[in-house]
């Protein structure tokens, strides 16, 4: 398993991350704990960021979650995933140092830390997630500069 793990994030490029529609992982099991460090709500409380922990692979285990407008027919908001690439998460994420703020031409936006693992030198390395969420259109872009 280790080295389809290394595989594959040898594979991506240097600043690869992935938005994608909710999916199993990202059951309210997975919400790291404690709960009150590993989620935030912005805009009035109609958009939610959460730090999720599937447990495995451990060195990607790390996902964030966002909910937010624009609402369906129903009005539920919808759910999205960021990760590493593909099912592949972060070593670690942190709401710890979490830096938002608003630019009316693009929306929120997040900074956060983020644990890498680098398979060429076997290392975690802390790099900054920047996450930016247009709430009109719905579009969240994420990377790691």
């Amino acid at each position: 398993m280790r080295s389809i793990f290394i595989s594959l994030l040898m594979t991506l490029p240097a600043a690869a991350q992935e938005v994608r529609d909710c999916d199993e992982l990202a059951s309210v099991a997975s919400i790291a704990e404690p709960w009150a460090d590993n989620t935030r709500t912005f805009a009035n409380d109609r958009v939610r960021l959460v730090v999720i922990d599937t447990l495995e692979p451990a060195a990607a285990a790390f996902h964030l979650v966002v909910l937010s407008p624009p609402y369906d027919a129903v009005g539920d908001r919808q759910c999205k995933m960021v990760s590493l690439a593909e099912t592949l998460g972060f070593a670690g994420l942190s709401l710890s140092r979490l830096t938002s703020s608003y630019d009316p031409a693009l929306g929120l936006k997040w900074q956060m830390d983020a644990t890498v693992f680098d398979p060429n030198s076997s290392d975690f390395m802390q790099r900054i997630l920047n996450v930016t969420i247009n709430q009109s259109s719905g579009e969240i872009t994420a990377e790691l500069p």
